[in-house]
Order: structure tokens, then C-alpha cells, then sequence
């Protein structure tokens, strides 16, 4: 299966690892190359001086992960803890869960529903199957 990754870039390096383990299950992990010079600490994802906006719109980073994810079959939201937040899910992601969504897409999670976000509602009417940290789910 086609399998985007989504999730916050503080967690770079966590995405590394699944995307590993989902090429070891037989899957064809896709997500963005920085992510991987990132999450190895080879690359700052926002330079000094440079605001975050910025570089998601230089980059168009929004419209390359909504195409990638058209193309992909599902999309696995790597939701860690951040911010105080069990299992958070940020703006970005969201967008990427809606893209995926009315796409027609398979949303899995990586970790249950974050229950401390105004948008719960939203994760939970789009989520197709809670992994609970088992990559072997994914079917």
C-alpha cells in the first residue's frame, strides 16, 4: 500500500523510523525528502530569522503533501505529544487528514484521538482505524 506520512516536523525523526518499518511490512511509505535530512538533524526546518509560514509558502510544502497524498492510497497521521498535548494533531496535519478525507483515502493513526483540541469531532468523524502504535493494522 501507499502509505503518506503526516505529522509534525518536530517529529521528524520519528517519521523516519516508521517510514523504515513500513518499507520492512511491504509498504511504500511516501513523505517529502527534507523530512529525512530533518529528522537526522542535517537540516534546521525553519532557518534563524525566517518565519515557519515563509518557508511552507516558498516551498509550497501544502500543495506538494495534498498532491502526494492524491496519489498515495492512504495516509498515516504520526500524531506524538507535543505542546502538552497527548497525541496532538496540529493545523497542518488536519488539513492533510482533509485532503485524504474527500479524497477518498484511508486515515489511519498512529496513536488513539487527542482529546484536548477543539477539532476532536473533526479527527473522528475522518479517522478510519486507530493503530495504537501497531504498523501490522495496516491492511
Amino acid at each position: 500500500m501507499k502509505i503518506t506520512l503526516c505529522g509534525s516536523i518536530k517529529n521528524a525523526d520519528k517519521l523516519v523510523e516508521i517510514y523504515e518499518k513500513l518499507e520492512k511490512l511491504g509498504h511504500q511509505p511516501m513523505m517529502h525528502e527534507k523530512m529525512f535530512a530533518i529528522g537526522r538533524g542535517e537540516l534546521d526546518e525553519v532557518p534563524d530569522g525566517v518565519e515557519h509560514a515563509e518557508v511552507k509558502r516558498k516551498n509550497n510544502y501544502i500543495k506538494w503533501w495534498h498532491d502526494l497524498i492524491v496519489r498515495g492510497d492512504a495516509i498515516l497521521v504520526c500524531n506524538f505529544d507535543r505542546k502538552g498535548i497527548k497525541n496532538y494533531i496540529g493545523g497542518n496535519t488536519l488539513m492533510e487528514m482533509g485532503f485524504a478525507h474527500v479524497s477518498d483515502k484511508k486515515i489511519f493513526l498512529y496513536n488513539q484521538i487527542p482529546e484536548d483540541v477543539s477539532y476532536a469531532d473533526e479527527i473522528k468523524a475522518m479517522a478510519d482505524v486507530i493503530l495504537d502504535g501497531d504498523l501490522s493494522k495496516i491492511i
